[in-house]
């Protein structure tokens, strides 16, 4: 497939946009980077490059794995599937996938008690790659992320994602000498502060002035679209979503996100107690609560599960290998579409 033939318009530094959509010269860049959450909005923006005519050869679908290194053992706070399910994408696709993490992931950073953040991790041609965790300040958290929009205290998007992605990007010798476009999923529909996000920007990992002429532009792919228009590219490709929306979730974070709703507390309750109980006996240790007013009990408590997280999906979400299939013939919205998303304000 060839990228679609458009008119161009070029701004000051070079880039180029298909006029007045905000969409880069694709055919300009040497690769495109997806950071791919498995969520359905970045899945679109996957499937939009493609339907842009973008050669799946040509993107990296990147996971940041928020609960670190993935071979260490038993996480705490994302889904377990998901890796898997993101791997089984890439490959239907054709698409070369990459993870990335912070070492320990979430739960070592909020343990953390006059320590240094962890290193980020990476492989490279089969070499574990190491960067920071050495000269940074000594520190304490003990307690969870907290629910509210700032990242200096909902640190957990900016210790286990944003900046294991930067991490990446500057260590990473693939991209010195290369221009690069990363894409992400964020919608303005989902909140007052994403709204106000560049579309377009200069990406914060780029290096476009400096010797190693690392240059790195971002595009919020799907920025402007609607959730009504997410569901309908996923559907157009007939791809089965993560099977937190089949569970009835309307928005695909970890499992234990901090923004979750009463009834998303008793539906984790429900389908995972074991990891519920951690949770719940890391806030008595802090005597730090994820609500600041309710303990997760108390929510779950005050919620109803899912109807749909029931049976087959159950096992699919708590499983950490993907056997299912990944094209969906007779196509269904699931159950979390237009649901509760419980994201940040």
């Amino acid at each position: 497939m060839t990228l679609l033939a458009i008119d161009t318009a070029t701004s000051e530094d070079g880039l180029a946009y298909i006029n007045d959509e905000g969409i880069p010269d694709l055919a300009s860049y040497d690769r495109i980077v997806c950071f791919f959450s498995t969520g359905k909005d970045s899945l679109a923006s996957v499937l939009h490059l493609l339907e842009l005519g973008v050669p799946a050869n040509r993107i990296e679908l990147h996971h940041h794995n928020v609960d670190g290194d993935p071979a260490a053992g038993d996480g705490l706070m994302d889904w377990p599937v998901t890796l898997a399910y993101g791997q089984a994408l890439a490959r239907h696709l054709g698409m070369e996938y990459q993870t990335s993490w912070r070492e320990g992931g979430i739960e070592r950073e909020m343990c953390r008690q006059e320590t240094r953040t962890a290193p980020v991790v990476f492989y490279k041609d089969g070499q574990r790659i190491q960067t920071g965790g050495v000269n940074g300040p000594l520190g304490t958290r003990r307690k969870f992320p907290q629910k509210a929009a700032s990242l200096s205290v909902r640190w957990c998007s900016s210790v286990s994602k944003i900046d294991v992605g930067v991490a990446y990007l500057r260590n990473d010798p693939k991209f010195q000498n290369q221009r690069t476009l990363v894409v992400t999923g964020e919608r303005a529909e989902e909140s007052s502060s994403r709204a106000r996000y560049a579309t377009f920007e200069q990406h914060r990992a780029d290096g476009r002035g400096g010797k190693l002429a690392r240059h790195i532009d971002h595009w919020r792919a799907v920025h402007s679209w609607s959730e009504a228009q997410v569901w309908a590219i996923i559907e157009r490709h007939r791809l089965q979503v993560h099977p937190a929306y089949e569970l009835g979730y309307g928005r695909v974070s970890c499992q234990f996100c901090v923004f979750g709703s009463k009834h998303q507390w008793a539906t984790n309750r429900a389908i995972a107690p074991r990891a519920f109980g951690r949770i719940a006996a890391y806030e008595h240790n802090f005597d730090v609560t994820i609500d600041r007013k309710l303990t997760v009990g108390e929510m779950a408590d005050q919620g109803v599960p899912y109807p749909a997280a029931v049976g087959i999906w159950v096992e699919r979400a708590m499983a950490t290998t993907w056997d299912a299939p990944i094209v969906v013939e007779s196509w269904k919205l699931p159950a979390g579409a237009f649901g509760e998303s419980c994201g940040p304000t």
